[in-house]
């Protein structure tokens, strides 16, 4: 079997604590990563890291991603607690409770939330993260959203700050190049999380009939992509944004 060269590796993963940030998390720490599961609710990242502990040991850190100083502090102590942050994966964002609605109908307030958390988190997190890895080069895996290419209506919050992260993906993998970090984005296609149970009725079918994979997205077949992402093996690969939605939008 090919090894991911993950082992003993320093992993932060945002958003952690459930969905898909626990199934990224999970993955790295299968791979051999030391992962830090940092998420606004403390608790739940505690739980996380416990059921985490057969692979290592994880370091659970309350974060709010849209907040400088949080930011600042989690990743200090991750760095503390680890030597150092080798990969970055920034998939906390405001999804789950979002109602569907005409852009006309989003308030301001609403639409200043959601790009507070999904546009300025990931920036703020990859600028914190950034003076501990120039030295040492890293990965950075940012989450997008199949949604910005498919111009899913009734989203516009969502889906203009999803297409703001492919946007800073892009520039941070110019900018960051020099300093031996990638930078990539995956962008999964609507997958069967609590969130997307919630928001959505009758989610197993949801969009199944116009993939070439005719079934439900799983949090595990997000996976893949980021392991990839984040090891050696992708090593010239930057500035990319790879969709994982089984093929819905090419159909």
């Amino acid at each position: 079997m090919m090894e991911l060269g993950l082992a003993g590796k320093s992993a932060v993963v945002t958003g952690a604590a459930g969905g898909l940030g626990f199934a990224f998390a999970e993955g790295l720490a299968r791979a051999g990563a030391r992962v830090t599961i940092a998420d606004i609710d403390a608790k739940a990242a505690g739980a996380a890291a416990e059921r985490l502990a057969v692979y290592g040991d994880a370091l659970a850190i309350g974060v709010d991603v849209a907040n400088e100083a949080s930011v600042g502090t989690m990743i200090e102590q991750s760095v503390a607690a680890r030597g150092g942050v080798d990969i970055l994966v920034n998939n906390a964002a405001i999804y789950a409770g979002l109602v569907r609605k005409p852009f006309f109908e989003i308030s301001v307030d609403e639409w200043d939330r959601v790009m507070s958390v999904n546009v300025k988190g990931t920036f703020l997190c990859a600028k914190a993260a950034f003076p501990h890895m120039k030295e040492r080069g890293g990965k950075i895996v940012n989450i997008a959203s199949a949604t910005v290419f498919s111009g899913s209506p009734l989203w516009m919050h969502y889906v203009a700050s999803k297409g703001g992260v492919i946007a800073m993906t892009r520039v941070m993998a110019r900018e960051l190049g020099d300093h031996g970090i990638n930078v990539n984005a995956i962008a999964p296609g609507f997958t069967l999380t609590e969130a997307s149970r919630a928001a959505i009725e009758d989610a197993e079918n949801y969009g199944v009939a116009r993939g070439a994979i005719h079934r439900a997205s799983r949090p595990a077949d997000m996976v893949g992509a980021c392991l990839w992402l984040a090891s050696p093996l992708s090593d010239f690969v930057t500035g990319q944004t790879i969709v994982v939605d089984g093929g819905r939008q090419f159909i």
